[in-house]
């Protein structure tokens, strides 16, 4: 359950930066380029600090048969 909602973050914000870039200032990119190096080095140390961020709003508590 967390890693979707994190999947889905990042993916948000993503486009909303694309779009931020292309609307009103290109250097919006560097927070496109923050999400994509985030993603990266959690993919080397399994560590994201919006997981923790997720597991303190309760986010992943949830059993084997997708209960809460």
């Amino acid at each position: 359950m967390i890693e979707r909602i994190l999947r889905g973050m990042a993916g948000f914000f993503i486009i909303i930066s694309i779009l931020l870039a292309h609307y009103v200032d290109l250097r919006w990119l560097w927070f496109t380029a923050f999400v994509g190096i985030n993603l990266f080095q959690s993919a080397f140390t399994n560590w994201c600090p919006a997981m923790a961020i997720l597991r303190k709003l309760g986010a992943g508590e949830e059993n084997k048969c997708g209960c809460r």
